[in-house]
């Protein structure tokens, strides 16, 4: 069963992946609408986007996880399809406090999508699961 988004963050994300396509950018009021939903997080996810910090990272098996540098220069794991991050703002923020529906890590993980900049990498399984377990270690 895949998880959803709150039905307000997936029309906003639908209709500026439209307004991307038809005009290559993202109009005012979406980026408006975006700093409403989630306040500063839009800008500090946005500036992740521009400056490229995110690649998605496949594997032949067919999984799928994206990797975020972060303005801190720590890479975070992002999985979109549970919407989950790795972050401490995520853990803190998001799941504990229900402070806020996504940290800046996810939505710029979204955001690239929808704008499709996002960088890609395939590698194998045996990878794959060698960036999960570097994760945990910097975890703890």
């Amino acid at each position: 069963m895949a998880v959803a988004l709150p039905a307000v963050v997936e029309e906003l994300l639908s209709e500026m992946a439209a307004a991307v396509q038809e005009s290559a950018r993202i109009p005012d009021e979406h980026l408006l609408s975006l700093k409403f939903v989630f306040g500063s997080s839009a800008i500090q996810a946005l500036d992740l986007v521009d400056r490229q910090t995110i690649t998605l990272i496949s594997s032949p098996s067919g999984r799928r996880v994206y990797q975020v540098l972060g303005s801190s220069g720590k890479t975070y794991i992002c999985l979109a399809s549970c919407h989950y991050c790795s972050c401490p703002a995520f853990a803190f923020l998001v799941l504990r406090k229900s402070e806020s529906l996504l940290c800046k890590h996810l939505l710029a993980v979204y955001l690239s999508q929808v704008v499709r900049t996002c960088q890609q990498l395939c590698v194998s399984d045996k990878q794959l699961t060698d960036i999960f377990l570097m994760e945990k270690r910097q975890e703890n």
